[in-house]
Formats: structure tokens, C-alpha cells, sequence
């Protein structure tokens, strides 16, 4: 659901939000519900929305402290988990990725403040008892959105990927080393060492003590340690997919190749596989760019009686327009470039526009992923 844009950047409130705003209303509608009676799941429902707007402005706080970079900003996510900022962070360095990360905790903080400031306005309730059982709602309101941002920022500044204290570890180690990747992967790993330390403080501690940690505080840690690890867990997978990237050229990935021109027989290109019995075979237009690769199992299967009247393009697979690189092609220019079109390969050429081998989208994949093929 796109709620509206903030110059240009379009803000999603995703579908798993009504999920997270039902198990809100479900978890503290009855508690209030002694205190304010019909009035509780209305209020418990306005917990969900304080909670939304307090993730919106942190989100937003990223935005526009990116776009104060020039940094182009995708979306603004509101979604089960909280909310997300997609922008463009190529061009950061590691004091300009610092600055973005924490002017989200820094606007919660300002929230707090001012949640603060309209609290000390409101009749104060005699007691705390009457806070939660029978004060007046707006006190209550203002003492939740309070607390709510107080804990999104004093959360999120925790040092560890997905957290926005995460790019701390990071630029540390970007600064020290030179590589935002390797910065990235000391950050996801912090992130993991976080998830384990919450579980064991709020689970397992207490229940070594002979505590009975609470069924819904147990499913919250649970839900929110999954998440922590499975973003901590892409931030290193991507980091190290990154670091592979220089590695990888054009010419090491692919299998030794032979050409032939799309004119051509089957009868002749049976000639060129006894010459080359393993060797793929790219064929060429007219204009000697790489235009399809000959189908080995069509090749075979065509008549003895036939093969001289029928043409190479009868038994090969047409490659797109532009489905071939440079032997010197690499790293992110290259992943980038292959993105682009939907073949599963793609034809190497030399300098001299000769093919020289056959590239296939699982090599790549396996190259980047550190995976081998079967």
C-alpha cells in the first residue's frame, strides 16, 4: 500500500504491518481493558499507530540525511519487522554512512523529547496505578510513544548488522582496511554475537535460575532474534559476494569455445564437432557478433540424408541482442551488464571480436556465491 511519496521517495506500508499491528491490539488489549474498558482495544490499536509513526520518522530520518548527500533514495518501507530505507550507497564513505545510519536513532530520541514535553502538559495521574488502570488516555498515549522511542533508538544503536549501530563496526573497520566489504562482514557478525546475547540474557538466563520466561516474551525474543540473525546473515553473504566480484572475469569463467558462421550446414557443423568433440559451438552473423549456440541434442538427431540441406540456425538456440562480452570483462561491470539480459549465457569474444568461449549465468552465480556447480 504506497501511503504517499517524500519528494520522490515513495513510502510502502507493507502487508505483514497489519499482522504485527493485530498481535499489538491482541497483546495489550486485554491488559488495558480493567482501566478503560470499551475504550481498550481502541487504545491498544493506537499503540500500533504511535509505533508506526515512530518507525516512519526514524525511516525518514534516513532519507533525508541520504538525499543531504545526494544518495538517491528508493523507497521508505513500513513493513512486520519495523521499516527500511532503500537508497543508492555507492557513493558512501565511511563517516557519510555513519551520519545516515544514526540519524534514525538520533530523530527517535527527539520524539522521546518531545512525547516528554506533551507529557509534562498533561494532569498527572495520582499514581502509577492509575496510569495504567484508569488515567486518562492521552497521559498514557504520550507515555508509550515516550518509551517506544526510546527503545527504537537505544535498539538500533546496538553495534551490530541490520541495527543502524552496525555501520559503527563497520566504518571502523572500512576506515582501518580500505574495504567497506570487509567492514560489512565484522558488522554482520557483530549482529549475530547481539542475537545470541539477547536470547541467553532473556531466555535462557532466567530459565537456568528457574524462571518461567513468559510465553508472549518468549515468542517476541524468538520472532525478533530470527530477524536480527536472517539480516545479519544477508549483510555478510552480500559483503562476501561483493569481495569475490574483482575476481571474476569473463575469460576464467567460461568453457573454451568454437565459432561458425549461422550460414552455415548441419553437415559442416559436424565437420567442426569431429574437429572439436567437446567444445561448444557459438554461431555468427553476418556482422560477426555471437547471435546462438548450437543445441548438441538437435545436432545430433538430424537425418544423415538432411544434414547437408539443413541450416546451422535449424538446430541452435538464438542468443539476445548484445548476449556477449570481452574476454577482459569483470567484476561489477560485468554482474551488472549479464543482470541485464535474460539469457542463461552468453558468448566470450577476444579483442579481435573472435569467440573464444561460452559463458553460462550458473558459473557467475557459483563464482560470486563461492558454490561449485554440479
Amino acid at each position: 500500500m504506497v501511503l504517499g511519496s517524500v519528494k520522490g521517495t515513495p513510502i510502502i506500508l507493507a502487508n505483514s504491518w497489519f499482522l504485527i499491528a493485530t498481535i499489538t491490539v491482541l497483546i495489550f488489549g486485554p491488559q488495558l481493558q480493567a482501566g478503560f474498558g470499551g475504550w481498550a482495544y481502541p487504545v491498544a490499536f493506537a499503540y500500533a499507530l504511535l509505533l508506526l509513526l515512530s518507525v516512519f520518522i526514524h525511516e525518514l530520518a534516513h532519507a533525508v540525511a541520504a538525499k543531504m548527500y545526494g544518495w538517491q533514495t528508493h523507497k521508505i518501507v513500513l513493513n512486520l519487522w519495523g521499516g527500511h530505507t532503500e537508497f543508492d550507497f555507492s557513493k558512501a564513505t565511511p563517516g557519510k554512512a555513519l551520519v545516515v545510519a544514526f540519524s534514525g536513532p538520533v530523530a527517535n530520541f527527539v520524539l522521546a523529547g518531545l512525547g516528554w514535553l506533551v507529557k509534562t502538559a498533561l494532569p498527572v495521574p495520582l499514581s502509577t496505578e492509575q496510569v495504567t488502570l484508569g488515567g486518562s488516555i492521552a497521559f498514557l498515549l504520550a507515555n508509550i510513544f515516550i518509551w517506544a522511542n526510546l527503545l527504537i533508538g537505544l535498539f538500533n544503536i546496538l553495534p551490530g548488522l541490520p541495527l543502524d549501530g552496525g555501520r559503527l563496526v563497520e566504518s571502523i573497520v572500512w576506515k582501518s582496511t580500505g574495504s567497506q566489504e570487509k567492514g560489512t562482514v565484522a558488522a554482520g557478525w557483530a549482529g549475530r554475537i547481539i542475537v545470541v546475547l539477547i536470547v541467553a540474557v532473556v531466555l535462557v538466563v532466567p530459565y537456568l535460575q528457574g524462571a518461567q520466561p513468559q510465553l508472549t516474551t518468549s515468542f517476541i525474543v524468538i520472532l525478533l532474534a530470527g530477524f536480527l540473525w536472517m539480516g545479519a546473515s544477508a549483510s555478510i553473504k552480500g559483503a562476501n559476494m561483493r569481495l569475490r566480484l574483482p575476481a571474476i572475469t569473463a575469460g576464467a569463467l567460461a568453457a573454451p569455445a568454437v565459432s561458425a558462421s549461422l550460414e552455415c550446414t548441419v553437415a559442416q557443423l559436424w565437420t567442426l564437432r569431429g574437429q572439436f568433440p567437446q567444445e561448444p559451438i557459438v554461431l555468427f552473423g553476418r556482422d560477426g557478433r555471437p547471435t546462438a549456440v548450437v543445441d548438441e541434442f538437435a545436432l545430433a538427431h538430424v537425418p544423415p540424408q538432411a544434414a547437408l540441406l539443413t541450416p546451422a540456425s535449424a538446430v541452435a538456440r538464438t542468443l539476445s541482442k548484445g548476449a556477449y562480452v570481452p574476454e577482459a570483462a569483470s567484476g561489477v561491470e560485468l554482474v551488472s551488464y549479464l543482470a541485464q539480459l535474460p539469457d542463461k549465457e552468453y558468448a566470450v569474444i577476444n579483442l579481435e571480436g573472435k569467440v573464444t568461449g561460452l559463458l553460462s549465468q550458473a558459473k557467475v552465480v557459483a563464482a560470486m556465491t563461492g558454490k561449485g556447480t554440479a
